[in-house]
């Protein structure tokens, strides 16, 4: 019976992968790969040979309806992104939909997803958090950055090192000074970091120190009095 497996890889150190995840790609008849160079690395640090087949944000509407009719005549397919969980602020939601709708079965394995450390490390409240992944660049932005200086939640959110700076300016802007922000970059690797603060404090040793790599924010929640205050709500449950 047909099956499309999601397997999670490694966010940085190509260890950080399960034995399941590594057995599933052995035994798949093709791997769909978000860049089939970053792919084959992984697959050469474990001693595997697949076949792989680009699916990327360039070419996924388009190629969609093919690859579910070879999904559908194969015994099993794995999906991979670059980094962290397919679909996570990567290409594969609209895969695992189609492939749903077509009647195939669809498993996603536990693994690496680069918001789950940098949320715990952070020691902010994780009973309750929000996932904002990457903030529109223009439209809606000053929106969803007002409504996140609002949140009661602890709120997580993807930058790229070329806006980080732009993203912690604007943070300062709308956050008060005792609300603390955390900073995560390069997670699992050799100059892995984190550094937590008020936004304008980051922002400073950001605009000092030229951002490298991938970055996770974690801010912390909005008091119940400030969140109340920006929505309009009485206080009263």
């Amino acid at each position: 019976m047909p099956k499309l497996f999601v397997v999670p890889t490694p966010i940085g150190n190509l260890d950080d992968i399960t034995l399941r995840a590594l057995r599933v790609l052995s035994q798949a008849a093709f791997v769909l790969a978000e860049d089939t160079r970053t792919t084959s690395v992984l697959l050469r640090h474990h001693g595997l040979s697949v076949p792989l087949s680009p699916f990327h944000l360039h070419n996924e509407h388009r190629a969609t309806p093919r690859l579910v009719m070879q999904i559908g005549a194969a015994d099993s397919v794995a999906l991979v992104s670059d980094a962290g969980t397919p679909g996570i602020s990567d290409p594969g939601f609209l895969l695992v939909r189609a492939c749903l709708e077509a009647g195939i079965e669809v498993e996603c394995l536990p693994g690496a997803t680069a918001f789950v450390p940098a949320l715990v490390q952070s020691g902010f409240p994780m009973e309750r958090f929000t996932f904002e992944g990457f903030l529109p660049v223009k439209k809606g932005r000053r929106t969803r950055i007002a409504a996140i200086a609002a949140e009661p939640r602890t709120t997580v959110l993807y930058e790229s090192p070329h806006r980080i700076v732009r993203l912690l300016a604007e943070l300062a802007e709308v956050l008060p000074a005792g609300r603390l922000v955390s900073v995560s970059r390069e997670l699992t690797k050799i100059h892995a970091e984190t550094r937590t603060g008020a936004a304008g404090e980051l922002l400073a040793h950001f605009q000092s120190t030229e951002p490298r790599g991938e970055f996770v924010v974690v801010i912390g929640p909005a008091s119940r009095q400030t969140a109340a205050t920006d929505v309009g709500d009485d206080g009263e449950d």
